[in-house]
């Protein structure tokens, strides 16, 4: 009896997902979209799109080599590089009313950081812990590039399909094995332009 409530739960969920999410929610490779939370209902394992893969690409700007252009709309970080070329990659960014615009310079980079949710993201959340050490089950990854005096940072993160999505507080988040390339290429004090 208990199985087959909780099948039959599992269905109406599966069933209003389905139904109400819209023109966002039909089911994909990547789960099902409603209220702007990603679901995977299906037994298809989530997978980021390879337009997000790490590419050289042609790349026009007034920047100096070095500098970290991120274009939230498109949902790609630049670091501009000699001879009107980019490295480009895909990201995940700050979902609806946690996006933001500016210039910021690298302040601190760090591997396999700490992570200390802020007390309004801890209000939101409060299942959150007050920190939580760096490892494989850390959401910044294996990297973090903090963002000036800010709560912003560009990390890595250990759930490669939300790569092109909108899902963060705010931060910029790329896979574990393009945050370290990243980390390797752009130094501290790299002026970083998030439009």
């Amino acid at each position: 009896m208990q199985a087959k409530g909780i099948l039959s739960v599992m269905a109406v969920l599966a069933t209003a997902v389905a139904g109400s999410a819209g023109e966002a929610g039909a089911e994909s490779q990547t789960g099902s979209v409603y209220n702007n939370v990603r679901y995977n209902f299906g037994s298809n394992t989530w997978k980021m799109d390879s337009k997000y893969l790490p590419a050289e690409v042609s790349y026009k700007s007034s920047e100096k080599p070095g500098t970290v252009i991120i274009n939230t709309r498109k949902k790609y970080l630049y670091v501009v590089q000699e001879g009107g070329k980019a490295k480009r990659f895909g990201i995940g960014v700050g979902r609806r009313g946690f996006r933001w615009r500016g210039e910021e310079k690298i302040s601190r980079k760090a591997e396999w950081p700490a992570w200390h949710p802020p007390a309004e993201m801890r209000q939101r959340e409060p299942d959150l812990p007050e920190r939580m050490e760096g490892g494989e089950d850390n959401p910044l990854g294996a990297r973090a590039l903090y963002l000036g005096n800010t709560l912003y940072r560009i990390h890595g993160t250990h759930q490669p399909w939300t790569i092109g999505e909108s899902v963060s507080s705010g931060c910029i988040r790329l896979r574990n094995e393009d945050v370290i390339a990243l980390y390797d290429m752009v130094k501290i004090g790299a002026k970083v332009i998030v439009d």
